[in-house]
């Protein structure tokens, strides 16, 4: 039996190791891409189940690759927050992978498919890499892993996808150098890159210029990735114009890797202390998170594109988790709002961008005009879709409803007033957007949209079962998750995460 203190670095070697068998096997049986795809992201996913259980029963999992005592050597730490990110991330890579099986067949070549399931799996390593590694330098590894297979995997759609992806790897490319640039300063300061030995070696030198000029650099190149308004100008090209498989996958675990590095390196390197110890900084994050919620939320509503409308509303999300992020010096509750989002956002978007990619399988409709009696002839995607959207605005008891709740008990505790109207506003807005796809579907088109969908229309059970069904699950955990979030199940991971983070206090409902 091999200990679960191994299964960090076996997710990455599987992974790795799997990408590479995918592309050989390919050669030989197209179709068996796929399955091993999905093969591997279901026993990543087991590996990392048995983690987070350790982790919360046995305490933070260490592991030295080569045998070389860090500094020297790198280190894969997985504390109580990397692990339930990592069960979230592979959770949705896998309903991706699921719902990729038949969608990829519609939308690229049959040549290209080897390709394209060994990237599928690279940013999969890449995203597992960041969320496990402990040190800065290995985090840039896999954070380039991650973007490089990203962009290829955007520009496989041809067409405008290509300029897209030429845009974000440009984009990209400048928040890896201003990340390098940062770990260049930390390094000249302080001889090591290994986060655990950065956090205690930090605090003396929060007045450095160096110290401080590694944090600016490092919150600008992981925003960049993580599309934080207003560094989000790659964004929505990107989702809109992939692959209905690549915007799920990127849009609900990418970003939220993303963010989660952005939170590591402020509590396990730099630390609260570093923001306190700066007045006002703590406000600026809120209020450049505030201008991302209404921001996103007003470009979303001039879209007429579904998949550029979910892209806008995307950058608007993020805004919630800076938004918890900002206010966690003065409260607990936006630590809580900002960890409960990663996941709520994961699972409502990937929810919105798979419903989205049925639409376009089924029926080839972008337009949201096009959608007039889309709630008959697609049922069960219309209903998901809805489900996610009510989620999204914020209606109890749906998942995005707890989010917000928490945001706003976290503002309303920090005496920050203005961003629980902020907070209020963006639920009107995101009604707005989401409420005229709805009516489309739903209420407009019940002549000759109806008639298409009797007469000439296509019944839903055409739609394949490895399309419907991750579609079915996300939908249902938009409601489970705001029931789960809003009683005290959730209250043992969050202390476990405070205490990793150094966090003190505590929240009770």
């Amino acid at each position: 039996m091999i200990p679960i203190e191994h299964f960090p670095v076996l997710i990455i070697a599987i992974s790795l190791l799997s990408a590479f068998t995918i592309l050989l096997a390919g050669w030989v049986n197209r179709k068996s891409c796929c399955l091993i795809t999905i093969a591997t992201i279901t026993f990543q996913f087991i590996l990392s189940i048995f983690i987070l259980r350790h982790v919360l029963t046995v305490g933070t999992i260490r592991y030295w690759l080569g045998g070389w005592r860090p500094p020297w050597g790198i280190e894969y730490v997985v504390d109580a927050l990397n692990a339930f990110v990592l069960v979230v991330i592979l959770f949705l890579s896998l309903l991706v992978a699921i719902y990729s099986k038949r969608n990829v067949e519609q939308e690229i070549e049959a040549k290209k498919l080897p390709t394209f399931y060994s990237i599928f799996q690279l940013l999969v390593t890449g995203l597992c890499g960041i969320i496990v590694t402990g040190d800065m330098f290995n985090l840039f590894v896999f954070l380039e892993i991650a973007s490089i297979t990203a962009y290829a995997l955007i520009a496989v759609a041809g067409g405008r996808a290509l300029k897209a992806s030429y845009n974000y790897l440009i984009m990209g490319s400048l928040g890896a150098c201003f990340y390098m640039i940062g770990v260049g300063y930390l390094y000249s300061v302080t001889g090591t890159l290994n986060m655990a030995d950065l956090r205690i070696l930090l605090p003396p030198l929060y007045a450095n210029r160096a110290v401080q000029a590694a944090f600016v650099f490092f919150v600008i190149g992981v925003s960049i990735k993580a599309y934080v308004f207003p560094l989000h100008t790659w964004q929505p090209d990107a989702y809109t114009y992939a692959p209905s498989t690549v915007s799920a996958l990127i849009a609900s675990t990418m970003s939220k890797v993303m963010i989660y590095a952005l939170i590591r390196l402020i509590y396990s390197v730099f630390t609260l202390d570093f923001i306190r110890s700066y007045m006002g900084l703590d406000l600026v994050i809120c209020w450049v998170a505030a201008m991302a919620i209404i921001a996103g939320s007003i470009f979303a509503i001039t879209q007429r594109n579904l998949k550029r409308m979910l892209a806008y509303s995307s950058v608007s999300q993020i805004g919630y988790i800076i938004l918890g992020v900002g206010l966690s010096p003065l409260s607990i509750w936006g630590l809580y709002g900002a960890v409960a989002h990663i996941l709520n956002h994961a699972v409502m978007k990937g929810c919105l961008f798979l419903a989205a990619g049925a639409f376009i399988h089924k029926e080839g409709l972008w337009n949201i005009r096009d959608f007039e009696g889309l709630g008959k002839k697609m049922p069960y995607a219309s209903a998901a879709f809805t489900i996610a959207a009510i989620s999204m605005i914020g209606i109890p008891p749906a998942a995005g409803f707890a989010s917000k709740l928490f945001l706003i008990l976290a503002s309303l505790e920090a005496s920050q007033y203005p961003f629980v109207a902020i907070l209020l506003l963006s639920t009107l807005l995101n009604l707005v957007y989401f409420w005229r796809v709805i009516d489309r579907m739903y209420f407009v088109g019940h002549g000759h949209g109806h008639e298409e969908a009797t007469d000439g229309g296509e019944s839903e059970s055409e739609l394949p079962l490895s399309m419907l069904v991750p579609m079915l699950i996300l939908a249902a955990l938009c409601i489970i998750l705001g029931i789960f979030w809003l009683t005290e199940l959730p209250l043992p991971l969050f202390y476990e995460i405070l205490s990793d983070l150094g966090v003190s206090g505590g929240v009770t409902l």
